[in-house]
């Protein structure tokens, strides 16, 4: 039990740490690589490639933990690379090099799988949701640092000092991730399509997409173009910051919301749909307002999106899971979701820069709506399913 709590507590330190070292730079990558010169359509595509290597990778990583039956390696390499592609970021401060250390980025999130699956390992059925709401909230403490850090010192150091802090914390957690303590795993009797199997299981799809049109929206919007908006309407560097604090701060409040039996009174049915409708209004608003402190206070809406929703959107996923294929199953919904990661930002970078940002983000609140609407729809079909039984 003492070895458990241990491996907790240093198991959410690299938590903290590796999502810093992914998202101490993000807020002010879309103005550093615009005041580069670097086209919107571009930095869509340079956005969009942290979405690439976790569609490719994800879905093998989740079947080599499961076929391993072991974590440790996977969130040591994760932390490593998160430090290496910062380290690219500081040599190669352009357009190309942001492009093949997000692309690097991409291969240190795909070993996500194995934080969230050996956390929650340590955990009761009954307990899961609290788990993985707890383990995204210290996440969003991580990037909430982050957006911190690098809100005191962009303005004043440059890009150069934040990707030099990205790269010291991804290194401090691939170091840390050695003392993790991993019981052998017992012998299994599994193949490859055997644990492939579970990719076929109806809810696992369905929240996956739901996974996508979140994951989507959210890094097209509050993680990339928000803070154009932003800029464009001349706020300052620090205001930015601020911004994303704002918005962080409420990530790290709605995902300790998720993990309290406030949230479970009303469960999945009923919160799901509501933050599809909230992000939906936070798409249309920020298109269309044209003010910087409307724009700044709205900041609070995507964080229920990533405390709240995607919390849910995890839990509901994994509800027909067997352990044994967890971390498949989670490779294969982490996979389905990076392709909103990837597709999103360059479909609105495309449409930013050949029609309008406002039109862009009404594209993106009508996805959030449809999301809405089938999240519903799909708790409706099961209340009449069970009225009928």
């Amino acid at each position: 039990m003492q070895t458990e709590r241990r491996n907790r507590g240093i198991l959410l330190a690299i938590v903290v740490l590796f999502w810093f070292a992914q998202y101490v730079y993000v807020p002010f990558q879309t103005p550093y690589l615009t005041s580069l010169q670097v086209s919107a359509a571009f930095i869509g595509v340079i956005v969009g490639a942290y979405g690439v290597t976790q569609m490719t990778l994800r879905l093998p990583v989740g079947v080599l933990a499961d076929f391993r039956g072991r974590h440790k390696g996977f969130i040591f390499l994760g932390a490593l690379l998160a430090g290496a592609a910062s380290a690219l970021r500081l040599l190669f401060p352009g357009g190309v090099g942001f492009l093949i250390a997000n692309l690097l980025s991409g291969c240190a999130s795909s070993m996500w799988i194995s934080f969230m699956v050996l956390y929650t390992s340590f955990f009761g059925s009954d307990q899961q949701q609290s788990a993985t709401s707890r383990i995204i909230m210290f996440n969003n403490v991580g990037v909430l640092l982050g957006f911190l850090a690098g809100t005191l010192c962009y303005g004043r150091f440059g890009m150069s000092l934040l990707t030099t802090m990205s790269a010291i914390a991804g290194f401090a957690g691939a170091g840390l991730s050695l003392l993790l303590r991993e019981e052998k795993p017992p012998v299994k009797n599994v193949s490859v399509g055997g644990l492939l199997k579970i990719c076929l299981n109806g809810r696992l799809i369905i929240f996956a997409l739901f996974a996508l049109i979140q994951q989507g929206i959210q890094m097209a919007t509050t993680m990339s173009f928000t803070t154009q908006i932003l800029e464009d309407l001349g706020a300052s560097s620090a205001l930015i910051g601020y911004a994303s604090i704002l918005y962080m701060l409420s990530a790290v409040f709605f995902a300790w919301l998720a993990s309290t039996r406030v949230c479970a009174t009303h469960g999945p049915k009923v919160w799901i749909p509501s933050v599809f409708v909230v992000v939906a209004l936070y798409c249309l608003l920020v298109g269309n307002v044209a003010s910087i402190p409307v724009i700044f206070l709205l900041q609070i809406l995507p964080g229920m999106s990533t405390g709240v929703l995607l919390s849910y959107i995890i839990s509901e996923a994994m509800t027909e899971v067997p352990p044994a294929q967890k971390s498949t199953a989670m490779g294969f919904f982490q996979a389905v979701y990076a392709i909103g990661m990837t597709t999103f930002p360059m479909l609105t970078g495309a449409l930013a820069e050949h029609i309008s940002v406002a039109s862009a983000y009404d594209v993106l609140a009508v996805t959030a709506l449809i999301g809405a609407v089938a999240s519903a729809a799909f708790y409706l079909g099961k209340r009449k399913g069970k009225k009928r039984n």
